[in-house]
């Protein structure tokens, strides 16, 4: 560890981990494993069903609640608290979801069709917060057939429901209303003590499934990355989510550590508005995408670890279109396209950016001096983390962007749909939706995926993303720490088979 770093983070972390827990066998390879998150501690909630913007908070709510499905390791569907999710016929919009019938809420009561049906009417209710996570469903339509049976309905004909069953359905008992603090769960932990921002929990002995390795986990929430590793680095704690790919290289060696994988899950696409001036005219976003050095990108941010970028939003979802030609950058044609536009002398343009994730600023700075050399003087606003997902997100015409490794349905509903709630581009295309709904009601596999390709490509072409790269997710832990997820995006919270 060098110095200047351990010196620049020795502040931060004496404020982050005031008030941690202080349980006895806390450093010592007995039952408590201390995994610092990525999350804002001013933000941190206790509500599942709203938004959740800070990876601490997702972290404990799936170590407290159940879902009926998250992604499995082999790309596929891993079913937990639903047995089976089956269509009812060839429409695809009525399925039928079999609950698990030894499923207790921590106050002993059992877990319930009805109980999953608030749970999902709730999460539908929300959709302004949650990024619209259940508008495929009909949920007033949708009933509890038993006590462990759920009819479903979807408002139109959709062939992946077990695929959208796999995010965020976190079960609280029927007809809860507070959240001011956690609520019965039926996940593999339980609540201990702590807060939001700084839990307890502790493994929960009536889970219906395998029992967690480890008896107690305490997750904090930490917004600065370079703290989060250190906090590893000197001990405090047993893993660090997201760290930067320098500090990566930095304990390359250090057989103390180990740095854990998610390959080619972090991408911050740049994120342009169509509907605001400049961004409105083709010609401009098209020269801003041929002006970006991906190359250069990519080594600088990521320092190796992951792909260069084709501006395409998911490439590693099954339906990516394969065999589109890589776009190299041509600065020449990029000022060609500025001056057709009108901008024949060059623009003047505001980038946001923010310091959440490692490297996003380095990229926007990086992106401004790349535009620069095709007229385009950028300045940089780099915003507090605390307040850039509220205040920027989804409303600055030119920013910095994060998708962490989820599918392209996922998306498409959260932010490609004329009606989706953080349309961040304003990519608001009626006969693009249309196309897009009709290839989720195909039930064959293979031509869904052609169908999505296309659309895939058409939003490359003519959408507001500079897609430059994928980054590895990097976490750091003990070098003797077992069990961390190497998925994307929601499989990557599932830490209860973690151990030390």
């Amino acid at each position: 560890m060098k110095a200047p770093l351990a010196g620049a983070m020795a502040l931060a972390l004496g404020l982050v981990l005031a008030g941690c827990g202080t349980s006895d066998d806390a450093g010592s390879s007995g039952g408590t494993l201390r995994y610092v998150a990525v999350g804002a501690p001013a933000t941190a909630i206790h509500d599942p069903h709203g938004g959740i913007g800070n990876q601490s908070d997702l972290t404990r709510f799936a170590l407290l609640y159940d879902v009926l499905a998250k992604p499995g390791a082999d790309g596929g569907t891993e079913l937990r608290l639903a047995k089976s999710i089956e269509p009812d016929g060839d429409d695809l919009t009525s399925w039928t979801v079999e609950l698990r019938t030894d499923a207790t809420f921590t106050d002993g009561r059992p877990v319930r069709a009805a109980d999953v049906l608030f749970s999902l009417r709730r999460i539908h209710e929300k959709a302004a917060e949650n990024f619209g996570r259940m508008q495929m469903f009909d949920l007033e339509a949708s009933k509890a057939v038993d006590q462990h049976t759920l009819s479903l309905r979807t408002v139109r004909p959709y062939a992946e429901v077990p695929r959208a069953l796999e995010s965020v359905t976190f079960v609280v008992p029927e007809g809860t209303t507070d959240f001011s603090r956690p609520v019965p769960g039926s996940g593999p932990f339980k609540m201990a003590g702590g807060t939001a921002q700084n839990a307890v929990l502790e493994r929960n002995a009536d889970w219906w499934g395998p029992e967690p390795p480890t008896r107690r986990i305490e997750i904090r929430a930490v917004p600065d990355p370079q703290a989060r590793a250190q906090a590893v680095i000197s001990g405090q704690a047993d893993v660090a989510g997201s760290i930067a790919p320098a500090t990566a290289k930095q304990v390359a060696g250090n057989k103390e550590l180990q740095v854990v994988h998610r390959p080619a899950v972090t991408m911050y696409p740049f994120v342009m508005r169509l509907d605001t001036e400049p961004f409105d005219d083709p010609k401009v976003r098209t020269a801003i995408k041929l002006a970006a050095d991906r190359e250069e990108l990519l080594g600088k941010v990521f320092l190796g670890f992951g792909k260069i970028g084709n501006d395409l939003l998911t490439p590693a979802d099954p339906s990516s279109p394969a065999g589109v030609p890589q776009r190299d950058r041509d600065v020449a044609r990029a000022k060609a396209l500025l001056a057709e536009a009108g901008h024949p002398d060059g623009l003047d343009l505001t980038l946001a950016t923010t310091t959440s994730y490692p490297g996003m600023d380095t990229a926007a700075t990086l992106l401004a001096q790349q535009l620069g050399e095709a007229g385009i003087t950028v300045k940089v606003e780099n915003e507090p983390p605390d307040t850039y997902w509220t205040d920027v997100f989804a409303k600055s015409p030119f920013y910095t962007g994060f998708f962490g490794g989820i599918p392209f349905t996922d998306v498409a509903r959260v932010s490609l749909l004329g009606d989706a709630p953080t349309n961040e581009t304003a990519w608001k295309r009626p006969e693009w939706d249309e196309a897009y709904r009709a290839a989720m009601g195909i039930a064959d596999e293979a031509e869904r995926r052609k169908r999505l390709g296309e659309l895939q490509l058409e939003l490359r072409d003519e959408g507001g993303y500079l897609v430059w790269g994928v980054g590895d997710g990097l976490d750091l832990a003990a070098a003797d720490v077992t069990g961390l997820p190497t998925g994307a995006g929601f499989g990557s919270v599932f830490i209860d088979r973690i151990a030390r």
